[in-house]
């Protein structure tokens, strides 16, 4: 099967617990579950729903607050900014608009309505969703035509130990809505085909990821 991200042939393993088949990009380190695993909306939102994330938890602040510490440093100056994938809770934009950045939220299941396709925003966040999405080359390539130049995307999705026997020990894929799995090197991969440039990673979850001026 080719890879989402490159399009290079792939090598395939079984997670021989669970039987579930993955894909293995050696080129650009991207895995990926085989689509046929893959789940509906209504589906993974009877998972979702189950997600205890109370804005005044004093641990979910600080959950997106690393975030942030990481990402802002690299950033310049941010006006405008959207969170992709929020989820239920708008805890994020509210944390970004305290800081006087203007930010709007959108989620294709909790808040649908954000008609953001004329809109161009300075920065776009987006933490753990790239991990649910069917068509993540796809979304990567719509989120860059969202950005204003030299605009940034800061994305947080745990990264793979890109090794298929230290990957079925790995506790991030076991949640079934999770199906496709990066690292920074596949972000790096992504960016050079959309005119951008991956300029920091943790080594872990986060890259931020700045297009290119025109």
């Amino acid at each position: 099967m080719q890879c989402h991200i490159c399009d290079e042939e792939t090598e395939h393993f079984t997670d021989e617990k669970s039987g579930v088949v993955y894909y293995h990009c050696q080129p650009c380190a991207y895995m990926f579950k085989s689509p046929k695993y893959y789940q509906p909306l209504e589906r993974q939102k009877s998972r979702y729903d189950l997600h205890e994330n109370d804005a005044e938890d004093a641990g979910y602040k600080a959950y997106f607050q690393r975030f942030l510490d990481f990402v802002l440093p690299h950033t310049g100056t941010v006006r405008t900014a959207l969170d992709f994938g929020c989820g239920k809770s708008t805890l994020l934009s509210d944390i970004l608009n305290s800081m006087d950045i203007q930010c709007d939220y959108y989620d294709p299941i909790y808040h649908p309505e954000l008609p953001y396709d004329s809109k161009k925003y300075d920065m776009i966040v987006s933490t753990e969703v790239f991990e649910h999405l069917h068509q993540p080359k796809a979304v990567f390539e719509k989120l860059v035509s969202l950005l204003s130049p030299d605009g940034i995307l800061a994305l947080q999705t745990q990264f793979h130990p890109n090794d298929p026997e230290a990957f079925k020990k790995w506790y991030y894929h076991k949640d079934p809505t999770h199906i496709v799995f990066f690292t920074a090197e596949t972000f790096h991969r992504l960016a050079q085909v959309y005119g951008c440039e991956l300029i920091a990673d943790n080594g872990k979850n986060m890259v931020v990821i700045r297009k290119r001026g025109v």
